[in-house]
């Protein structure tokens, strides 16, 4: 290749690397300016049978923007990474239990980049393994298909972490805000402002939801209902069965306070079940340092001086 040939190669790349990065940038919200209709659009509602919270299923914006500039190759990887990783019921199912508020669609460009940082990997070992290894193209095509595949599962798997440390966080939560619940609700509030004022005094993943779910039956849900979809939103198998009780306590005049109380001590009884069950499976993992660190340490130093007398006798 002349060097005519690889300035005009390098500007090439350095003119698309330069169009992609502007195009990147220019969808960053804190450098957009925003008008008044922007602001309050997320706060609408498009139809009355809707809750506020719903997500929603029009295409989004990152969407439209990869869809433009890509046309119909964009359609057929969005169409591939359904069928990868579920439909879009499923993932928008996830997506709420991992406490995301963005849409499907933004979750699938997500994908698409790190595919695409995949497929960057992937065709950088390709072409040091054909050029250092002497290795086929068919195995460099391989290896890059590889990376991308890779990529694209990689944000999946980071999104179950997601929705795993959002589960573990709420379980801990669960506890403290059910006896603030019991007290607020004993000391004569009702359940709705008893939630209330835990979401406003409290901070965490759980006063979030308890939040949301005021916001709902304050738009006109019922309170059944509202806390159905509470236990729908969250990872926590126990909330769901808390938002029931609470449900049927109401509707049948239970005291409130006393199942508050006693979905606290189930919650507290469950968190030390796991405790106890992560404790006997780290038992095996923390005998791998004294068999193989300590235990050596301690057989040299037991033999070491016996070593040493039959040296000096000899």
């Amino acid at each position: 290749m002349t060097a005519t040939g690889s300035l005009l190669t390098g500007g090439i790349l350095g003119l698309l690397f330069g169009l992609g990065a502007f195009l990147v940038i220019g969808q960053l919200r804190w450098l957009r300016p925003r008008d008044l209709g922007a602001r309050i659009d997320p706060y609408l509602r498009r139809s009355r049978s809707r809750s506020l919270f719903a997500a929603s299923r029009e295409n989004s914006r990152a969407r439209r923007v990869v869809e433009n500039l890509m046309g119909p190759v964009a359609v057929r990887i969005l169409g591939v990474l359904e069928r990868l990783t579920g439909g879009s019921d499923q993932l928008e199912r996830r997506l709420r239990l991992a406490g995301r508020r963005s849409s499907t669609d933004s979750f699938r460009v997500e994908q698409v980049v790190f595919g695409a940082a995949g497929l960057v990997l992937g065709v950088t070992l390709a072409a040091m393994a054909i050029a250092l290894r002497g290795a086929s193209p068919l195995t460099g095509l391989l290896i890059a298909a590889l990376g991308a595949l890779l990529g694209v599962l990689l944000r999946d798997y980071l999104l179950g972490v997601e929705i795993k440390r959002r589960a573990a966080r709420m379980a801990r939560e669960f506890p403290t805000v059910a006896d603030l619940l019991a007290l607020a609700v004993a000391a004569g509030e009702s359940p709705i402002a008893a939630m209330e004022r835990v979401a406003r005094t409290s901070s965490g993943a759980l006063p979030d939801e308890f939040a949301a779910t005021v916001a709902d039956i304050r738009s006109g849900t019922s309170v059944a209902q509202a806390l159905a979809s509470l236990g729908g939103r969250t990872p926590l198998a126990s909330l769901g069965r808390f938002g029931e009780g609470v449900s049927i306590a109401i509707e049948r005049g239970t005291p409130l306070a006393e199942v508050l109380r006693a979905q606290a001590q189930d919650a507290r009884e469950e968190s030390k079940r796991e405790l106890m069950e992560t404790a006997g499976q780290r038992e095996i993992l923390m005998l791998v340092p004294v068999v193989f660190f300590v235990l050596p340490l301690v057989i040299v130093f037991a033999i070491f001086p016996g070593l040493a007398v039959l040296e000096i006798s000899l």
